[in-house]
């Protein structure tokens, strides 16, 4: 049957050449011999898609080198070619395909994408391998196979790896199953620095784990509001890559306040030595949890004056913000200081934005006030004026030991009890979290 299967397809592919079709963009009939595991779709739908598709950008290629490669199935080709204006000024190339399978992508990656020589790729996918039946560990393994043949054509091209969304039982991608898929992800690219994960998946879920239908009205594709939401999770990312948002911040503080942040270095910040009492936290965290992040612990202090970023890489001078970057482990303890320390009273103000359930949080002289994406990573998940991805602006006012601290007006703490004297500082947990417009005025 094979045979017969493969002298069929021999034929096809003759008459397609003869009618000057390239039989690179056609779907095999069978899968033997194809990379990967799992299921490739050939509904007659499906198949004329993927043709008609994969033909139109083989044209395409010249026009499209050094885009940012929009990489997936119905969700991201239903963002548009333009992905509806979402991200101002970026060069872009989608290339999703309805009803694609992990398995499909890895199949095409090589003509649709990296012959574009992208500057970055953001990936969606594996959602259609559940409703075709394909296990969580089969779709996890050709997301390696992908970012295998993604490293080894270039070991520094970005990867924004997002999480497969919500969807519904009704729509045969049970939440149990998704969640499995999106922990196998994040362990595939737990220690690659290539890849970013984003933490799309609670961005969307119910508390059950499945889709809003205010943002999912099929359960799977998202509206105008879900697309809105995916676009404001990834603008600080390809933000932070070089991609959006490249004019310097021209802020100037107001009367009486002094910059803690020159905006373009890290000239003011360092790493301090590891108190003890942190180094006995950790030791115990590792003891009784061995999924505990990595806490690098400082025997010497490090000033980072004139340094773009730490000797790390972890933070970041960056167009006037301090991006704390996303830890390629998923989750590392850091903590960055100003060399100067503030006593007395003082009001602190600065401006931050996180990427989805990004937890980081700003140190007063040494107490750690919680800085997160608060409606989602916690503790403060009742704000109403919190805007989601996008900036938010904290103030510390320290008066006799004591801190009233807000965000956007809404009270995050009436009566934080801080040391008599001591550093600022900015911790690096998980996400990845951007500070600006920090700055500090004494109080007589």
């Amino acid at each position: 049957m094979k045979i017969l299967c493969h002298f069929a397809w021999f034929l096809v592919v003759a008459g397609l050449s003869a009618l000057g079709a390239d039989v690179r963009f056609q779907i095999p009939p069978t899968n033997d011999g194809l990379p990967g595991a799992g299921p490739i779709r050939r509904y007659d739908w499906f198949q004329k898609l993927w043709t008609d598709k994969r033909t139109g950008w083989s044209k395409q290629v010249e026009r499209d080198q050094g885009a940012v490669v929009f990489l997936g199935d119905s969700i991201t080709q239903g963002w548009g070619d333009n992905l509806n204006g979402a991200f101002p000024g970026l060069k872009a190339a989608n290339r999703g395909i309805s009803g694609d399978t992990t398995r499909g992508v890895l199949i095409r990656l090589k003509e649709d994408v990296l012959a574009l020589n992208p500057a970055a790729i953001v990936l969606l996918i594996g959602t259609n391998d559940l409703e075709e039946g394909a296990d969580p560990e089969t779709i996890a393994g050709n997301l390696k196979l992908i970012l295998d043949a993604v490293k080894a054509y270039n070991p520094k091209l970005p990867v924004i790896l997002c999480q497969v969304f919500p969807s519904s039982s009704t729509k045969k991608r049970p939440a149990a199953q998704i969640k499995r898929i999106n922990e196998l992800y994040a362990a595939a690219v737990k220690g690659n620095p290539q890849v970013i994960l984003l933490e799309t998946w609670p961005l969307f879920a119910t508390p059950e784990g499945d889709a809003r239908e205010a943002e999912f009205p099929d359960l799977l594709h998202p509206n105008q509001a879900g697309y809105a939401k995916w676009a404001a999770a990834l603008r600080p990312l390809l933000s932070s890559l070089g991609f959006l948002e490249l004019a310097d911040d021209s802020f100037t503080p107001e009367p009486g306040f002094v910059s803690l942040f020159n905006g373009r270095d890290l000239t003011g910040w360092g790493y301090r030595v590891t108190p003890e009492a942190d180094i006995k936290s950790a030791e115990n965290w590792r003891r009784n949890d061995s999924n505990a992040p990595p806490w690098p612990i400082i025997t010497t202090p490090v000033k980072f004056d004139g340094a773009p970023q730490s000797s790390d890489g972890r933070y970041v001078a960056q167009r006037g913000r301090i991006v704390v970057t996303t830890p390629p482990e998923g989750r590392r303890i850091q903590q960055l200081w100003t060399t100067q320390e503030f006593p007395g009273n003082f009001i602190l103000k600065l401006e931050f934005r996180a990427t989805p359930n990004a937890d980081s949080g700003v140190f007063i002289r040494q107490p750690q006030l919680q800085c997160r994406d608060y409606p989602l990573a916690g503790p403060y998940k009742n704000l109403k004026q919190y805007r989601p991805q996008d900036w938010n602006e904290l103030v510390v006012a320290v008066t006799n030991g004591v801190a009233y601290c807000t965000c956007n007006g809404e009270v995050l703490e009436a009566a934080f009890k801080v040391p008599a004297t001591g550093p600022i500082g900015l911790e690096g947990d998980r996400g990845q979290m951007e500070y600006r417009r920090i700055r500090l005025q004494p109080i007589p």
